[in-house]
């Protein structure tokens, strides 16, 4: 059984996806982790799955395929793909080569050292940074950074970032006891994180615009966000 899983959502990934399937596994091989790709896939209608589907023949019990009828939310994607997984480590990432695989490697050397139950990337620690977006991607992503944080106070730099690594014991109770399921989840995992008093480190990284395709990130997101901001304050009221 692999140690590591590394969970996928995708939703038209089609181009994006050979690439980031080939530097997982070169980060993989260069650092010698026993480590297995769970793709999540919504029904993409570019093809998606015929390209799992030939990179299962490249890498051989290495790469697992869950489908869905359709668009069913990035939060839910992470909690169907997490019955697939097998690593005792769960690596949260973007299918769409936003998060670069030679991160993982220090996210594993941070969490064997600190013994964290959480370990999250951060764009916005020393070392860390975004590069391709425009001023209003920049505004945005700080902006609701900082609503949560001012709001919530869970203590992390980064609470909208996606690229994290779990342990898997962890990740299936905070999943019990998110309600999100759209853009709003990530948030929700750090602060669910935070109130059962897991252990969570950061380690700084690049976060680049993707290439090929459209970004996911649109209005109804961003007010599924901060709905979701408000969800959370009113329950720690009440």
């Amino acid at each position: 059984m692999p140690e590591y899983s590394v969970l996928l959502p995708t939703y038209n990934e089609k181009e994006n996806l050979p690439l980031i399937t080939y530097l997982i596994m070169k980060t993989a091989e260069e650092a010698k982790l026993d480590l297995e790709i769970v793709v999540v896939d919504d029904n993409s209608p570019d093809g998606t799955q015929e390209v799992v589907h030939q990179l299962q023949k490249v890498y051989p019990e290495k790469i697992k395929l869950h489908t869905r009828p359709g668009k069913l939310g990035l939060g839910s994607a992470y909690i169907e793909g997490m019955k697939f997984c097998s690593g005792n480590f769960v690596i949260l990432m973007d299918a769409d080569l936003s998060h670069h695989p030679k991160e993982i490697p220090e996210m594993i050397k941070k969490q064997k050292e600190t013994d964290a139950d959480i370990v999250t990337g951060t764009r916005y620690a020393h070392g860390g940074g975004v590069y391709g977006w425009d001023l209003r991607r920049k505004l945005t992503s700080r902006v609701a950074n900082f609503i949560a944080s001012t709001l919530l106070n869970p203590r992390c730099s980064d609470l909208t970032g996606s690229f994290r690594l779990y342990k898997k014991s962890v990740l299936n109770i905070v999943m019990n006891r998110i309600k999100s399921r759209g853009y709003a989840f990530q948030m929700e995992a750090i602060v669910r994180a935070r109130e059962e008093h897991y252990h969570i480190e950061e380690v700084p990284i690049t976060f680049v615009d993707r290439i090929f395709g459209e970004s996911k990130l649109g209005a109804n997101e961003i007010m599924t966000y901060l709905k979701g901001v408000w969800n959370l304050l009113w329950d720690a009221r009440f």
